[in-house]
């Protein structure tokens, strides 16, 4: 039986403890390469693109020295992070790449309050950074379509509970009785080449299994005439008109006579609901897509080191804009609406 790839030495290319001993001037020198990194670090200004600027050390009223930058052309200042999701920020460079590697190493996801207690911050400092991490990986998704062979399924979350006794408990399959909470997660999942394992997930959040969010969510994301398998419910049924669907019964069989099934995307489940039940134990409709895009951020990269990850994302996050939902949290700035596909 051939080993798993977390226990092989491929898996490890850097550690927390690593990344703990680094010098604040080594993480912002980090930091200036994985931003201006067609400079190879050289400082770009954020606001006229021009490479020359000069060099000013300063130091905050808390002591801590700040590296900032003055254009020589449109005499503005900046630093590393200005314009970012880092930007303003109160804690070191160093902090956020520690902060990068424990949440790259939690396989499985993080909850705020592991968060905080590994760098030894508030809840609310760690709730806005693990939510900035999943923002960044949100907005710099690949806008490439799914093709060939690709498994779709869906979840709920947010179902109500049954009540102890079974005289009080409700008939949950009828729609009056249900939680008007209650989200569908749909995912859809394209088929490595060799048939084993899959190299792509997208991800969307429904109020349902319906055949309009199925429609819509399978016209945006998955190339005409691909081969689609999915289980056999009935809001699949019009994807015939547009790919080669095939359903499975899982009731008969996991993976069928011709290999028909929708294994991969249970494999998804099977780690998101790790993170549901395991990490951080409710998840909120609000930003529960930056959480559902996260595992599947985390299956796709299942195979790649945890250097190669905590780099790629901490270059994800350090050219990311400045989100406004993330600036002022906890002052009332909140996102007001949910991302559903239909």
């Amino acid at each position: 039986m051939a080993q798993h790839f977390l226990l092989t030495a491929k898996s490890r290319t850097i550690s927390e403890l690593e990344v703990a001993r680094m010098s604040e001037e080594e993480a912002r020198v980090t930091f200036e390469k994985l931003r201006w990194d067609s400079t190879n670090g050289k400082p770009v200004c954020s606001n006229c693109g021009c490479t020359e600027s000069y060099t000013i050390n300063t130091t905050s009223k808390t002591g801590k020295s700040i590296r900032r930058y003055k254009c020589k052309a449109c005499r503005k200042q900046y630093t590393v992070t200005s314009g970012t999701l880092f930007a303003n920020h109160k804690l070191e460079l160093r902090d956020y790449l520690m902060a990068i590697i424990v949440f790259t190493n939690a396989v499985k996801g993080i909850s705020a309050s592991q968060m905080s207690r590994a760098l030894g911050v508030q809840y609310k400092t760690a709730f806005v950074l693990v939510h900035k991490l999943r923002a960044s990986l949100m907005d710099n998704q690949s806008n490439s379509k799914l093709s060939g062979t690709v498994e779709m399924d869906g979840c709920y979350v947010g179902k109500t509970r049954p009540e102890n006794k079974k005289e009080d408990r409700l008939d949950l399959r009828l729609s009056a009785n249900a939680n008007p909470n209650k989200r569908c997660v749909l995912v859809a999942r394209q088929r490595d080449t060799d048939g084993v394992g899959a190299n792509k997930t997208v991800t969307c959040i429904s109020k349902g299994e319906s055949t309009l969010a199925i429609d819509t969510f399978a016209k945006n994301n998955i190339e005409l005439n691909s081969t689609i398998h999915s289980d056999g419910a009935i809001g699949y049924d019009n994807l015939e008109a547009w790919y080669n669907s095939i359903k499975g019964d899982h009731s008969i069989a996991y993976v069928g006579e011709n290999g028909e099934c929708s294994n991969q995307a249970e494999s998804f489940f099977s780690r998101f609901r790790r993170l549901q039940y395991g990490q951080c134990h409710k998840l909120g409709n609000l930003y529960l897509s930056n959480y559902v895009n996260e595992i599947a951020y985390r299956e796709d990269n299942r195979r790649v080191s945890n250097g190669a990850m905590m780099f790629d994302i901490a270059r994800k996050s350090i050219n990311t804009p400045t989100h406004n939902e993330w600036t002022g949290y906890w002052q009332g700035n909140k996102r007001t609406s949910e991302r559903l596909v239909a």
